[in-house]
């Protein structure tokens, strides 16, 4: 086991043998392959290319090295393309910081029986006079930023739970295509996270209707984990245990506390309520509240300079059970 398996269980490493083709006596020369790649694309600025980061590419990729780097450069690429959404990509940043205290996204205190960390969205919850759709994303992205850096969740992954109840039509009607679109980029095709498994629960017909629509645009491999249960939660059970679940769920933990995430990311700035300066591009970065926008990333020293995602009929339900996997 080299260091940068340091912060793995002894199961864990395990699984990312047999599941991701993690070999510690090539772990280096796997790195190495795929920061050499990084010259060939010299029209992106690849900020970032330590070990440690790149790691976590391999494993979202399963080691499959140009896979890999193909999703290290579109994750910087993703970046560059769209430099408003990362001004001020902090915690305390206003949009962000009521997007995340209102449970965009919230994160259970008990992993899956696979050991993935289970985000949960309730998205009634988004007020639209305060804060954007564009805001929530960006706390997605920043929380999934924090996260990943745990090697666990690097090769266990993710589990999402995206309760509707309550979401009205007039919500959804901001859910519009270049929205969407920017949302699975920025998740799908973007971020080196293994999601296990993308459950929508009490969805109105609109929201079906809305995923119909976009299904042809994701991945196989993304439609395959994504489970419509509509207000069978009994479905949702077979797959994630009610024992980790909030009561919302029809679990058997009390109610979820929307701010637990919130308080983790924000800390002692959780009740502050002071607007933030929105220009960032400067500030130090400093525990988990550092920015983590493209022009405050370190740069490694070994870097070669580049210069380089009505409720379902019966039928349907039927017809679209997929098989919960984590290849």
């Amino acid at each position: 086991m080299t260091h940068l398996q340091a912060g793995l269980s002894p199961e864990t490493l395990e699984k990312a043998r047999l599941e991701l083709n993690e070999n510690p006596d090539t772990l280096h020369q796997d790195i190495q392959e795929v920061r050499d790649m990084v010259i060939t694309r010299p029209d992106i600025g690849f900020l970032r290319t330590d070990d440690a980061f790149i790691l976590r590419f391999l494993r979202a990729r399963k080691f499959q090295h140009f896979e890999a780097f193909r999703l290290l450069a579109q994750y910087f690429e993703y970046r560059q393309q769209n430099l408003d959404m990362f001004k001020s990509f902090k915690a305390t940043d206003p949009g962000i910081k009521q997007a995340l205290k209102d449970g965009f996204p919230g994160g259970l205190a008990n992993l899956d029986h696979y050991g993935r960390k289970i985000l949960v969205l309730f998205a009634a919850n988004w007020d639209q006079s305060r804060y954007t759709l564009v805001d929530i994303l960006r706390a997605i992205l920043l929380s999934l930023e924090a996260m990943i850096e745990d090697p666990e969740l690097q090769v266990n992954g993710f589990v999402l739970i995206i309760d509707w109840s309550n979401f009205t039509f007039k919500q959804a009607s901001k859910l519009t295509p270049s929205m969407l679109r920017l949302a699975i980029e920025g998740l799908q095709d973007s971020f080196p996270a293994r999601f296990g498994g993308i459950h929508f629960v009490n969805q109105p017909w609109y929201i079906h209707a809305l995923y119909t629509v976009i299904r042809p645009f994701l991945k196989e491999k993304t439609r395959k984990r994504i489970f419509l249960h509509g207000n069978n939660l009994n479905s949702l059970h077979q797959l994630i245990h009610p024992e980790i679940l909030p009561s919302e769920f029809g679990g058997m933990l009390p109610p979820y506390d929307m701010g637990t995430w919130a308080r983790t990311l924000l800390d002692h700035e959780y009740d502050d309520d002071s607007e933030c300066n929105a220009d960032t591009y400067n500030t130090p970065a400093k525990d988990i509240d550092k920015d983590l926008s493209p022009k405050s990333m370190k740069r490694s020293q070994s870097v070669v300079d580049p210069g380089v995602l009505k409720r379902m009929d019966k039928n349907e339900e039927e017809n679209m059970q997929p098989l919960l996997s984590l290849d």
